[in-house]
């Protein structure tokens, strides 16, 4: 993790605007385990639309759950369903034998329409429709500067309409409503969610960056993806572990 960065964040913290709508102390929040540890998350659920929403749905009712949230640095076995994640980062033709499973930003999952809010100010700095299968679907990336830390959040998993009036350059305010989650339709073929990620330096990428790496590859992604509750701040609200 890169500790200036860090410092910041936490220093910065009471002034952030949550990401989403949540009334602590009334709504609840239920963290969810879809690593390869959880037995009960099958293949025949992850491989079908359908009966992964389901599953979700269940698994919030039965927490009496808002939201249910995870994934930071959770080793995922769904990934294969997806030939996206069997080819290298920057090779979309290129096979490799040790497949992209480290997810590397918080997923939050509720129902679509949902509404997400900038947590702090920051400029788009890029977005972009990746309608593979399995990937993010609609994406907004923007840039912040706060203090002496330039630093980007990564938003998948949206709805198609929000990228309609959006463009490079624009400036998003401070819990400003700017997006919403996505049906499964047009946000890579997922049940609802958010995908909110912390990338430290972009690189040459614009409109996506990697959600998933390698094992082999994850000391240097989680040291430019630093843990996203540090903006989000949802972990401290759990009230309910399900798995």
């Amino acid at each position: 993790m890169n500790s200036i960065l860090e410092s910041i964040l936490i220093a910065q913290q009471q002034s952030f605007h949550p990401l989403v709508d949540f009334e602590p102390g009334t709504d609840k929040i239920a963290l969810l385990d879809i690593s390869g540890s959880n037995k009960a998350f099958t293949q025949d659920i992850y491989s079908n639309p359908e009966r992964f929403q389901q599953y979700l749905s269940e698994t919030r009712k039965l927490a009496d759950a808002r939201y249910l949230i995870g994934g930071y640095r959770e080793l995922r076995s769904m990934y294969s369903r997806s030939e996206l994640f069997n080819k290298d980062i920057r090779e979309e033709n290129s096979e490799q034998e040790e497949p992209r499973n480290l997810h590397l930003g918080m997923d939050i999952w509720a129902d679509a329409g949902v509404p997400i809010y900038a947590p702090l100010g920051g400029m788009i700095h890029s977005l972009a429709f990746n309608d593979h299968y399995g990937d993010y679907g609609a994406t907004i990336i923007l840039q912040h500067q706060l203090d002496t830390a330039n630093f980007y959040t990564l938003y998948g998993h949206l709805s198609l309409k929000d990228l309609g009036e959006k463009r490079v350059g624009q400036f998003i305010t401070r819990g400003e409503k700017f997006a919403h989650f996505g049906p499964w339709e047009e946000n890579g073929n997922w049940p609802p969610h958010l995908h909110f990620q912390v990338i430290l330096d972009m690189g040459n990428w614009e409109g996506d960056y990697p959600g998933v790496c390698k094992m082999s590859e994850a000391t240097k992604y989680l040291h430019n993806s630093p843990d996203p509750d540090l903006i989000a701040q949802l972990k401290q609200f759990i009230s309910t572990i399900h798995y």
